[in-house]
């Protein structure tokens, strides 16, 4: 509905303004006032028009608005100093809005672009922890707000098979005499996790077992040798507990794309020969790319000097890749990642793979997850696994609802706790932008007062109150109409003009791919439903039906809200 005031506002402006004596073919600026008192819409255009008239912008704002014709849906339009502000009609934008709520409302037009989304990407060492889940969140829930914004988005995940951490596990396996099924831990990738913790101990104590882990990286780099099932065996037998993960979590690839493709395809060898061939590539004791001309001093080695691969060298394979087959590359990188990133875009652009200084490729970084008692590694065994934190949320959110709803069965309170646990971790990473550190605190993710159990409760209170009318009134939700005696007061005009304002930010989200401000709107628009629940009586009211809608309205785009950011809105708490 925001788009339809914002289109009669600016037409009834264009009009205005066709009426003074100049010529003016700039776009018309409309934005929300901070401040209610302020109106709902509002145009700086006699700021716009200052240079034009040659007059001071205060002076225009009254001339335009006298010349405005008013559109049915505002109330009346005013000048304030040198602002236009449009006032709504709440009781007949009100009866629109609900008419245009359904259940995929925020759903925009589809947009005619093509984007791989790349995100958490974890090598295949063991379980996720902490520090991968924010790449994991914030690139799922992209994933939803540019598919709810009408993008064609597929999402991948970029399977590091050929890396040393790999190797190290498969040597271990093939040379060390371990062994997965020995591993004490119950879920398989927490099992090559132990492994690989075990070979980094014994390459501690001894160290010569390093050219054990180069001679397999060679052969298996060399070409289909009897090491091939061992890699495969060893990469499927992690990522099949990544993805249990990942399942839980909300989180959903469309693809698994493994790096090793691009080895045995001959790209990586064709990539780094025409890097040498054009001259930027310099071989010494190892093959690096000079990028000293684009005021990068850190040379990236595409070679190491036994003639392997490195990570950076595939990634730009895997790049062109892509690239090849969408309009747009998004990645979500970690914030130690910029450099990489830079070096990784600067040898696409030697290769002409993409534009100078083009915007094909997007990156968004984020900052690290730690731990208040410090941060976490791999490979010193210190870290807290995604698996423990969900297990760990729905454990104390396991009993809460005990505490709260002594009545429920234990099938209903798992299924509760398991959507208030998950929800909890999604919404604590999401509501961060990602330029933002984060510290993991228990009390603050999980809390019941504040935050997504808050908002998951709204939810639900929306849900007994329309059961309650259909099993004790026997009201079809279907049949709800708008009672004509129905005026809105300041409650009801705020929750409905929250409700509104969902498309737009739908599409003011994707356009700058952050899910932030989805999840301040979630919190936004739950604590307005708290104050119309508790301040106006619905059931058995003068309107009834107007305020039953609204509330199923509330409802639905709270929903959908949520669902952007793979929290779920449960139906009781």
């Amino acid at each position: 509905m925001y788009f339809k005031i914002k289109t009669e506002a600016e037409e009834a402006l264009r009009k205005a303004v066709d009426q003074f004596d100049c010529e003016f073919d700039e776009e018309i600026k409309l934005e929300f006032p901070p401040n209610p008192e302020l109106g709902d819409l509002a145009s700086t255009i006699s700021f716009q028009l200052a240079k034009l008239l040659r007059k001071a912008p205060n002076l225009i704002a009254p001339e335009v608005v006298e010349k405005i014709e008013l559109p049915e849906i505002f109330e009346r339009v005013e000048a304030t100093g040198p602002y236009v502000n449009f006032f709504i009609n709440h009781d007949i934008f009100a009866k629109q809005l609900l008419d245009s709520v359904d259940e995929d409302y925020g759903q925009l037009a589809a947009v005619d672009e093509k984007i791989i989304l790349e995100h958490t990407s974890a090598n295949p060492n063991g379980p996720l922890h902490i520090g991968h889940i924010r790449n994991s969140v914030i690139g799922d829930s992209l994933r939803r707000l540019l598919t709810k914004a009408g993008y064609n988005v597929d999402t991948q995940y970029y399977v590091n098979d050929m890396g040393r951490q790999l190797a190290m596990i498969v040597y271990g396996m093939e040379e060390l005499g371990l062994k997965l099924e020995d591993q004490p831990a119950s879920k398989i990738d927490h099992k090559v996790g132990e492994l690989y913790f075990k070979v980094n101990q014994m390459i501690k104590e001894d160290e010569s077992l390093n050219d054990g882990v180069d001679a397999t990286i060679r052969k298996y780099e060399g070409g289909p040798s009897e090491l091939d099932e061992k890699f495969e065996y060893a990469v499927n037998s992690c990522l099949e507990g990544v993805k249990e993960t990942l399942k839980r979590m909300n989180v959903k690839h469309d693809a698994f794309v493994w790096e090793g493709q691009f080895v045995r395809t001959g790209i990586v060898d064709n990539l780094t020969q025409e890097l040498y061939d054009i001259g930027y590539a310099r071989q010494e004791e190892v093959l690096y790319l000079d990028l000293s001309e684009f005021d990068i001093p850190k040379e990236l080695v595409l070679r190491r000097a036994d003639g392997t691969s490195l990570y950076s060298t595939r990634d730009i394979a895997y790049h062109i890749y892509k690239s090849k087959n969408c309009d747009k590359i998004i990645d979500i990188f970690g914030s130690d990642h910029k450099l990489a990133a830079r070096q990784v875009e600067l040898a696409l652009e030697i290769l002409e793979e993409i534009e100078p200084n083009s915007d094909k490729i997007e990156v968004i970084f984020y900052e690290f997850i730690t731990l208040p008692e410090g941060s976490m590694s791999t490979r010193r065994g210190v870290f807290i696994s995604v698996d423990e934190l969900m297990d760990e949320a729905v454990r104390r959110a396991t009993e809460e609802i005990i505490s709260r709803r002594p009545d429920l069965d234990k099938e209903t309170i798992d299924k509760i706790a398991e959507e208030i646990g998950i929800g909890a971790i999604r919404y604590y990473i999401a509501r961060l932008s990602p330029e933002k550190h984060i510290t993991f605190k228990w009390d603050e993710a999980l809390s019941f007062e504040r935050g997504c159990a808050s908002i998951q409760y709204a939810h639900a209170r929306a849900c007994k109150l329309l059961k309650k009318a259909q099993e004790e009134k026997g009201i079809d939700l279907a049949d709800l109409t708008v009672e004509d005696t129905w005026s809105l007061d300041e409650n009801e005009k705020e929750l409905v003009k929250l409700i509104a304002k969902f498309p737009s930010l739908v599409e003011d989200s994707a356009k700058i791919r952050r899910v932030h401000p989805i999840a301040q709107y979630c919190q936004d628009l739950a604590s307005a439903f708290n104050r119309f629940y508790k301040a106006e009586q619905v059931i058995g009211s003068d309107v009834e039906n107007a305020r039953l809608l609204l509330v199923e309205k509330s409802r639905i785009t709270l929903r959908n809200a949520l669902d952007l950011l793979g929290v779920s809105a449960p139906d009781m708490m």
